[in-house]
C-alpha cells in the first residue's frame, strides 16, 4: 500500500513539474479575414498575454469576453495586457464569428481554430477556458468556465504574474 501511495505521489509531482514547464502550442489558425496565423507568434512586447477559448454558441464565453471588453482599455492602460480570443467554432458556425466580433467591437486579436487543433493541443475540453501565457510562451495560469466577476480574478492574477 505504501509503495502504491509513493508511486502515485511521485507521478503527481512529475505531472506538476511538467505542467509548470508547459508551453503554448504552435498551431496554425486563421484570423477573422482568413489569414493564417501561427499561435507560436502570439506575443505582447515581452509581457505576458491572455488567451481565451470561446465559441459563438457558448453563452458563458460571450459573457466573459463582453465583461473583459468593458474593462479592456483600462486594463491595457494599467498593465499593457493583450488578449487573444480563440474561437473554436467549426466549419458549420465559423461564419458567425466575424459578424459577432464586428458587432461586439471587441479590441482583441481574434482567431478561429475551426479544426480544434489548438484547442486539443492546449488541453481545452470545453469553453470558456482562459490562459495567462508568459512572454516566453510558458503557460503561467489557466482557468476553465466563467462566472460573473471571474474577469477580475483573471486580471488580478495577470498583475501578480507580470509584477504589475
Amino acid at each position: 500500500m505504501k509503495k502504491i501511495f509513493l508511486l502515485a505521489a511521485m507521478a503527481l509531482f512529475a505531472f506538476c513539474v511538467n505542467a509548470q514547464d508547459a508551453k503554448i502550442a504552435k498551431i496554425d489558425v486563421k484570423d477573422v479575414n482568413g489569414k493564417v496565423v501561427n499561435t507560436g507568434s502570439f506575443s505582447n512586447d515581452g509581457k505576458p498575454y491572455i488567451v481565451c477559448f470561446w465559441a459563438t454558441w457558448c453563452h458563458p464565453c460571450l459573457d466573459e469576453l463582453n465583461a473583459i471588453a468593458e474593462l479592456y482599455s483600462d486594463w491595457r492602460e494599467e498593465t499593457g495586457v493583450k488578449v487573444y480570443a480563440v474561437s473554436i467554432d467549426d466549419t458549420r458556425t465559423k461564419g458567425k464569428v466575424k459578424t459577432l466580433v464586428n458587432s461586439s467591437e471587441w479590441e482583441y486579436e481574434v482567431v478561429i481554430d475551426e479544426n480544434s487543433d489548438f484547442k486539443r493541443a492546449m488541453g481545452v475540453n470545453n469553453p470558456p477556458h482562459t490562459f495567462i501565457v508568459g512572454a516566453d510562451g510558458t503557460i503561467l495560469w489557466q482557468h476553465a468556465g466563467y462566472a460573473e466577476g471571474d474577469e477580475q480574478n483573471t486580471i488580478a492574477k495577470y498583475k501578480e504574474l507580470s509584477n504589475k
